[in-house]
């Protein structure tokens, strides 16, 4: 069965991961699990309060197929993890690393943006990371940018940060697009 992480951070964005969790869980039958820093109650942005499976610490990517970071506030205050080793792990391990919103702009400072192509709110939150190498890679526009087992999206692009990610886990299928279609066609 095919796991996702989906790693919450305190005022996380909830509409930028819900549709992907909701369509891989309820009816592709993935196995989603949430973490939070410390396993305790991570509250998003809009009031949410999630009660996680797991702590960071449980997140061993020998045990998921995905990472994915969802954004939200906390970069933007400055209480965000550093996600670059748990990141970087999963990478090497080949499994599939999201990002969208400022969490796209977490992955650039882990260097793991530096050869692939990729995308988020702007080429300029990329570049207020030091660390950030990937400039030439950088695709500025609306829709979700998958490349080597690394999805990145703006914060308003929820609908195809979903597809992204199910694609590059291989579950792309008719039932997969059925599903994403219906949330997506105010925007044909």
């Amino acid at each position: 069965m095919t796991r996702i992480a989906i790693a919450l951070t305190p005022d996380f964005a909830d509409w930028e991961c819900a549709l992907l969790m909701a369509v891989a869980r309820a009816y592709l039958g993935v196995d989603v699990v949430t973490a939070s820093p410390d396993g305790g109650v991570a509250a998003s942005m809009g009031g949410l309060r999630v009660t996680p499976d797991l702590g960071y610490e449980g997140l061993d990517p020998a045990s998921f197929d995905a990472l994915v970071i969802p954004g939200g506030l906390s970069w933007e205050s400055g209480t965000a993890p550093d996600f670059g080793p748990l990141a970087r792990s999963f990478h090497l391990e080949g499994r599939v690393v999201g990002g969208i919103c400022a969490a796209a702009s977490a992955l650039a400072a882990t260097g793991l943006l530096d050869r692939v192509a990729h995308t988020g709110n702007s080429l300029a939150s990329h570049r207020e990371q030091a660390a950030y190498r990937g400039e030439a890679y950088y695709r500025d526009q609306p829709q979700a940018v998958s490349d080597g087992r690394v999805v990145t999206a703006p914060g308003n692009s929820p609908v195809s940060f979903a597809m992204e990610i199910l694609k590059a886990l291989d579950l792309w299928g008719p039932e997969a697009e059925a599903e994403i279609a219906a949330f997506a066609r105010e925007h044909r």
